[in-house]
């Protein structure tokens, strides 16, 4: 029998480009003025350096990353730009929060993240370092994991009801087996229930043993969880009583943010 295919993979082929053209955008985000060559963009994404080239053509002419003539790197050109300026409304938070999240980090020496949820994920928007000598460099601008994954990431998890947990859990359970293989069901269910009574979460090296961290939520005025603080420190630095310390001060840090955004709904 001969059945007519076209449509469904065309949909298809046009799903992943779309898909691959998008993960270059992301992987060049994450990567910073410095760009990538071609041949760096095919091996970090896995794809064969025909079609990174391809990709990268397209990007280039319809403005979406530049060429370094120098380097041959790519950049994120233009049209990224334009399109970051307009999606910015949308995180005024965390320009809200950017003096508090500078001052956290001078005041405790660590380093501070600031994260925003996003469907199943959470986003990281930016990352200030205290002067302790020894930082985490794990996450950077632009980092997406899934919730329930670090300190900030669980406390917004924390936050949802336990219809919505349950549901998060089962759609990132493959990849969290795949790539974060100590945070099971079992041990974010138990961080769940231990930060709802503490009201800030204490995640205890589960990503990297030797990197711990504290978070909590941040409310918009509705009492929804948006986003996330969380400090990052190495295990020695944070013992249960600096920890408890910490995250009530977050906690603060996080009620303010709530506030100031009260603040600027007109009346």
């Amino acid at each position: 029998m001969i059945t007519d295919a076209s449509k469904p993979v065309t949909k298809i082929e046009g799903a992943q480009t779309l898909r691959r053209g998008l993960a270059v955008l992301r992987l060049l985000t994450r990567t910073g003025p410095s760009g990538l060559r071609v041949g760096e963009i095919s091996r970090r994404l896995v794809l064969n350096k025909a079609t990174a080239i391809r990709l990268t053509r397209t990007l280039l002419e319809e403005g979406f990353v530049v060429r370094d003539l120098a380097s041959s790197c790519y950049r994120l050109g233009p049209e990224a730009f334009a399109v970051g300026l307009a999606a910015e409304p949308s995180y005024e938070l965390q320009r809200l929060a950017a003096s508090t999240l500078r001052n956290l980090a001078m005041e405790t020496g660590d380093t501070v993240f600031f994260s925003v949820l996003h469907g199943y994920e959470s986003i990281c928007l930016s990352r200030d370092e205290g002067d302790f000598p020894i930082r985490n460099q794990l996450i950077k601008a632009g980092d997406r994991w899934p919730l329930g994954v670090g300190a900030g990431a669980c406390a917004m998890l924390a936050a949802l009801s336990d219809e919505q947990v349950d549901d998060v859990l089962t759609r990132n359970a493959e990849l969290r087996a795949e790539r974060f293989a100590r945070c099971t069901d079992k041990t974010i269910r138990s961080l769940v229930l231990e930060t709802r009574a503490k009201g800030y979460c204490v995640q205890p090296g589960l990503v990297i043993e030797s990197s711990w961290a504290v978070g909590v939520p941040v409310y918009d005025v509705g009492g929804r969880p948006v986003a996330a603080i969380s400090l990052a420190a190495i295990e020695s630095r944070l013992g249960p009583a600096r920890s408890a310390a910490l995250g009530n001060r977050l906690m603060q840090a996080s009620s303010e943010l709530t506030t100031l955004q009260a603040a600027r709904i007109p009346s």
